[in-house]
């Protein structure tokens, strides 16, 4: 018999009664009953209910054991009692009476539980995170992971892609984040850098004539944390493909996303492709607030400004006399009563806003009564004409912001979310999917007025070199985003990839032609030479698996994550470094103001 099992704690069934096996695994609870001890002995397998008597030579030891021992059991199959069977388990008809018993490790007292749902401080369970994946709901998580990491290989594949790895040491690169630097030990007082993305790698794959590239693909960032996002390094399913445009890449991307869903999706409904719409940059921002819009919620945002111009309210008809300015209306279906709306007012004084104006129409008896302090100021007319225009009756409301859009537009994109979802509109058993297109390439500082790149800078402008000697603001590129739930779960672009064109992007965001063949001499010299139209994207493996576990935190579904400040309790990193390594790196390190 082997060493350590025979058997894992999920194979043994009715057919395996009377057989001499072998398990081992971790004890996941100890339970008396009258004298006899049963252990519920787990591994990452399953669950197998073995148990011991007095009459057992092993009776004293198996008393001593605990929870999350690891021990190896040798014992006899028996079928459970009729009344005892646990349909739950696949080991549910069986039990293992236990004959020899070897501890393999004792654990120690436990700064958490493993069975049961107990809540845990997230620093508790990061810091001793080898016990936190013992649980059963971490085990799943990160079993999923694998399997849909799988499946997108076995998919691309299937698609005439081939895997090929890139670099982890490389250059500084700006692709929207900051950089982890590693200095250089032969060459003292340079640095490398870790990658953000495989952007310029990929890119160069297609100027070596590869055609379809793929990875999944180690990226580092150092970011501020948010529950969606790590505050280090992130997974993606990274692809690149030559002679494409941009529908060739959703044509091609697009089955492999949903194939994925509608496999780990745990049958939740999951939006044909061919149904995925295209929406403008700027129409997700009227419309939903936000460039990655959950379509599940019904509610469209709409501009109402005209019926604000020159009315009773002087708030908002002020506002409208300055430039860039706007009012927008939330709908609220079924929304139409006072209490309802003073929470949601509450909601926006809460995210720093004033507050929110509204209207609701409740029946009168011999009509429709429009109500709340905007009606009021506005007049019966204008009401009813913002009534129309959002579709709109008895029963229902509507929420209203003012302003320049980004002042106000996260909250009222956070505000439609909390609407759709506390009125019951937003589906909560359904994938739905956006392509957010036509993203602008250029941004403009508020305070100091330069134009910078507002996404990737290696995006090709729709329009070309023309497009370029207009105003930068109104360039948009050829890069999309692909929304899912509220969530931006993919990102990419059709690549420039002409030189004139590269120089001149970059000129206008303030990099001249020597600092651009500095920083990317590789991919500038490589477009001189024979460059095939290219384009791609990556889809982040770690938000996707995070709505297919239907969880809300992405370290719920990574391995060994850091915690809110980028630290690793487990590891504890960072550390300081040895003055060793300092001096054989040639650096000094300053202390913290």
């Amino acid at each position: 018999m082997h060493a350590y099992r025979s058997h894992t704690c999920a194979d043994l069934t009715k057919e395996n009664v009377g057989e001499t096996v072998r398990l081992a695994g971790w004890v996941h609870r100890v339970r008396d009953h009258g004298g006899v001890l049963f252990i519920d002995l787990r591994d990452h397998y399953g669950v197998t209910q073995v148990l011991c008597d007095p009459d057992s030579e092993v009776f004293a030891e198996v008393e001593k054991v605990r929870a999350e021992w690891c021990i190896r059991i040798d014992g006899t199959v028996k079928a459970r009692d009729e009344s005892l069977v646990n349909p739950k388990l696949p080991t549910g008809e069986i039990e293992v009476y236990i004959r020899g018993l070897e501890v393999l490790g004792a654990a120690d007292e436990l700064p958490l539980q493993v069975f049961g749902d107990q809540e845990y401080p997230e620093e508790t369970r990061l810091r001793y995170r080898y016990l936190d994946l013992r649980r059963e709901v971490m085990q799943k998580n990160m079993t999923l992971r694998s399997d849909v990491v799988a499946s997108f290989r076995k998919r691309m594949w299937d698609k005439a892609f081939r895997e090929y790895q890139t670099p982890i040491i490389t250059a500084s690169s700006p692709e929207g984040a900051r950089d982890f630097l590693v200095p250089s030990r032969l060459h003292p007082g340079k640095f490398y850098a870790l990658p953000q993305a495989p952007q310029q790698f990929k890119q160069l794959l297609m100027m070596s004539g590869f055609d379809k590239y793929f990875q999944i693909a180690p990226c580092f960032r150092d970011e501020d944390p948010r529950s969606d996002r790590s505050p280090t390094d992130f997974y993606q399913l990274d692809v690149e493909m030559s002679f494409v445009e941009q529908q060739d890449v959703f044509d091609t991307v697009a089955p492999v996303i949903a194939g994925v869903f509608e496999e780990f999706g745990g049958g939740r409904k999951v939006d044909a492709p061919e149904s995925w719409p295209q929406i403008p940059y700027k129409e997700a921002a009227l419309k939903y607030g936000t460039d990655k819009p959950d379509l599940r919620n019904p509610i469209e945002m709409q501009d109402v400004s005209e019926h604000f111009r020159g009315s009773g309210f002087a708030i908002f008809a002020k506002l409208l006399e300055q430039d860039g300015t706007e009012i927008r209306a939330i709908p609220a279906p079924t929304g139409g009563s006072r209490k309802f709306c003073d929470r949601m007012n509450a909601f926006a004084q809460k995210e720093g806003l004033p507050g929110m104006g509204y209207i609701f129409w409740r029946d009168q008896g011999d009509g429709m009564e429009a109500a709340g302090p905007l009606a009021k100021n506005i007049g019966p007319e204008r009401t009813e004409a913002i009534r129309e225009q959002l579709g709109l009756g008895v029963g229902d409301a509507a929420f209203f912001l003012g302003g320049k859009p980004k002042t106000f537009q996260r909250v009222a994109g956070k505000a439609r979310d909390v609407i759709g979802t506390e009125l019951g509109l937003t589906e909560t058993d359904r994938f739905a999917f956006a392509w957010v297109v036509d993203f602008p390439i250029y941004e403009q500082d508020e305070e100091s007025g330069e134009i910078d790149f507002e996404h990737n800078p290696f995006s090709m402008p729709q329009g070309g070199l023309e497009a370029l000697a207009g105003d930068p603001l109104e360039v948009r590129g050829y890069q999309y985003d692909l929304a899912c739930n509220g969530y931006e779960i993919l990102s990419g672009a059709i690549r420039n990839h002409k030189p004139e064109i590269m120089l001149k992007a970059f000129e206008i965001a303030g990099y001249g032609e020597d600092e651009v063949k500095k920083r990317f001499g590789a991919l500038f010299n490589a477009f001189s030479f024979g460059a095939p139209p290219h384009g791609g994207c990556a889809a982040g493996i770690d938000r996707i698996v995070m709505l297919l576990a239907d969880e809300d935190n992405i370290r719920e579904v990574m391995l060994f994550p850091m915690n809110q400040r980028a630290e690793d309790l487990m590891m504890n990193a960072p550390t300081d470094p040895l003055n060793e390594q300092l001096m054989e790196l040639r650096l000094r390190v300053l202390p913290p103001e």
